[in-house]
């Protein structure tokens, strides 16, 4: 399997005009770079529903990434528009991913049935929406990462063709 690349965007009103750090980019860099994926780029953009939705398309039709994680605007705000903007890029759902991180978060606090968060796909890409804070963040990608080698090779269809190998071999 080649190396998947990935792109993280952050939506945040107060990251994007320098008043925040963005701490949770760097938890999903430091985690998704320690098993082996390759970061190809970063963006930061504030909570507006036309801006997000570029990026999405710039990492998925241009950069052709194979994963995206946004973090931030899944939450109740008037200005939370991540998962409107991923829904309207998206090609197909992929609910499991969602809801397994709400599931499992809610096992640490009730609050995770707050968020709104969203995933599925475009083309070959798969766009997950975690949550803005680098605490959620870190919880909701140890519930993912053991599925994440696989639904990428199964979006490249290299999982067939693992199986078809594998079974004419024997």
């Amino acid at each position: 399997m080649k190396k998947i690349r990935f792109s993280i965007l952050t939506v945040s009103d107060k990251g994007y005009r320098g008043e925040r750090e963005d701490i949770s980019a760097s938890v999903i860099k430091a985690k998704i770079e320690k098993i082996g994926y390759e970061l190809i780029d970063y963006e930061i953009v504030p909570d507006d529903k036309g801006m997000i939705k570029d990026a999405l398309t710039d990492f998925c039709d241009i950069k052709k990434v194979d994963l995206i994680f946004t973090t931030g605007g899944t939450g109740f705000s008037p200005r939370d528009l991540t998962p409107e903007a991923t829904k309207e890029v998206v090609e197909k759902e992929a609910p499991g991913i969602s809801e397994i991180i709400r599931f499992e978060g809610y096992k640490i606090t009730p609050h995770s049935m707050l968020s709104r968060g969203y995933s599925g796909i475009r083309g070959d890409t798969l766009i997950i929406n975690l949550p803005g804070s680098p605490k959620a963040v870190e919880e909701s990608l140890e519930v993912i990462i053991p599925i994440l080698d696989h639904g990428i090779e199964v979006l490249r269809g290299e999982a067939y063709e693992c199986a078809t190998k594998q079974k004419n071999t024997s």
